[in-house]
C-alpha cells in the first residue's frame, strides 16, 4: 500500500494514492459500470467514505454526461457520536478534504459533489431512485452501516448495484452483521463476493450474475466458485495474479524524456604517414653496410669527429 504522499508530491499513478482497493475490485468496478453503460443505463454515482480517494478516482472515470457523482465523508469534521469519533481518530487522522480533492484533481478536471459530514446527510441530498451504482465504505459501526444500506436501497434504480466494503474483515463485525442482515431480512441479493467486498442488488441478480460468471470463466487469472446459502447462489471470486486494469497517468506524471538523436559516427582517421627517408641518407647507409669493416669503422670515426 502506498504511503501518504506529501502535499508537494501529487500522485502520478493510481497506486500512488493511499487506500485499500485491490486489483480484483478494480476489475469488478470497471466491469459493473461498463456493463451498465453498454446497456444504456443512466444514473448517478455515490460513494460513502472516500479516504484518500483511490476508489473514487477510479469510479469517476465512468461518469457519463448528464450524470452526477456525489461523495460523502467526515474528513476532518466532527463525528455524530462518541463511537464514530473514536473510530475516526484511530483510523483516519491523516484524512483531510484538501488531500482528497488534490488527489482527485490529479486525475480529473472537475471534482465530484462533496458532502462533508456524516452519511446521514445523504438521503436528503440525493433524489430517490436516481443512482445506478453506490459504494459504501464509510463507518464500520453497525448502526451507521445499517442506515447506509437503507439509504442505498432508496437511492438505487431497480437494477442498480450496491457495493459493501469490509463485509467479512475480522476487525469490522458491525459491517458483517449489517450486510448479512440486509441479505436475510431486507431483500438484498448478492451478485458476487470478492475478498473484500459484497456486490449486490435489490433487483433480479440472475442476468448480471450469469454475465459475470461467463466473463470470469474466460479468464485464467480469477478463481470462481459457487455455493448455495439461504436459498440463493453465492458467487465467490478470487484473484490469481490478476493485472490491474489500465488506468491513465495523472496530469502530474512525468513524461519520459525523449532520447537524443544519434550522432553520426565519426569518419575513420588514417594514421599519419611516416616520412620517407631521404635518398642520400638511405644510399649512404646501404654503402656503409656493404663496405669492408675496416673502411666502415674509418667512415664512422670521421663522422664522429665532424659531429
Amino acid at each position: 500500500m502506498a504511503t501518504i504522499q506529501e502535499a508537494t508530491r501529487p500522485p502520478h499513478r493510481l497506486d500512488d494514492v493511499p487506500g485499500w482497493f485491490p486489483v480484483l475490485d478494480q476489475l469488478l468496478f470497471d466491469w459493473f459500470l461498463s456493463r451498465q453503460e453498454a446497456a444504456g443505463t443512466h444514473g448517478d454515482l455515490l460513494e460513502i467514505g472516500v479516504y484518500m480517494g483511490k476508489s473514487a478516482i477510479f469510479t469517476g472515470r465512468h461518469l457519463q454526461p448528464d450524470e452526477k457523482y456525489t461523495v460523502c465523508d467526515l474528513f476532518e469534521g466532527d463525528a455524530p457520536d462518541d463511537a464514530n469519533r473514536a473510530e475516526s481518530a484511530k483510523s483516519y487522522r491523516a484524512l483531510t478534504r484538501r488531500r482528497f480533492e488534490d488527489n482527485y484533481r490529479a486525475f480529473h478536471e472537475a471534482l465530484p459533489r462533496v458532502l462533508q459530514g456524516p452519511s446521514s446527510l445523504v438521503p436528503a441530498e440525493i433524489e430517490p431512485r436516481s443512482c445506478r451504482f453506490v459504494h459504501i465504505d464509510g463507518s464500520h459501526l453497525y448502526e451507521h452501516v445499517h442506515a447506509d444500506i437503507g439509504a442505498a436501497r432508496e437511492l438505487l434504480l431497480p437494477d442498480g448495484i450496491v457495493v459493501l466494503d469490509d463485509f467479512r474483515s475480522e476487525h469490522t463485525p458491525g459491517v458483517s452483521i449489517a450486510t448479512w442482515e440486509a441479505v436475510l431480512n431486507r431483500g438484498l441479493r448478492p451478485v458476487c463476493l470478492s475478498t473484500q467486498k459484497l456486490y449486490g442488488t435489490w433487483g433480479d441478480p440472475e442476468p448480471v450474475r450469469e454475465e459475470l460468471m461467463t466473463m470470469v470463466r474466460e479468464r485464467s487469472d480469477c478463481h470462481l466458485s459457487v455455493q448455495e446459502a439461504a436459498g440463493d447462489r453465492i458467487v465467490r471470486l478470487k484473484s490469481k495474479g490478476m493485472p490491474a486494469p489500465e488506468f491513465p497517468l495523472s496530469r502530474y506524471a512525468e513524461e519520459p524524456a525523449p532520447e537524443p538523436p544519434a550522432s553520426p559516427a565519426p569518419a575513420p582517421v588514417a594514421p599519419p604517414a611516416r616520412p620517407a627517408p631521404r635518398p642520400g641518407r638511405r644510399a649512404r647507409r646501404i654503402a656503409v653496410d656493404l663496405l669492408p669493416p675496416v673502411v666502415t669503422r674509418a667512415i664512422r670515426k670521421a663522422r664522429t669527429a665532424r659531429g
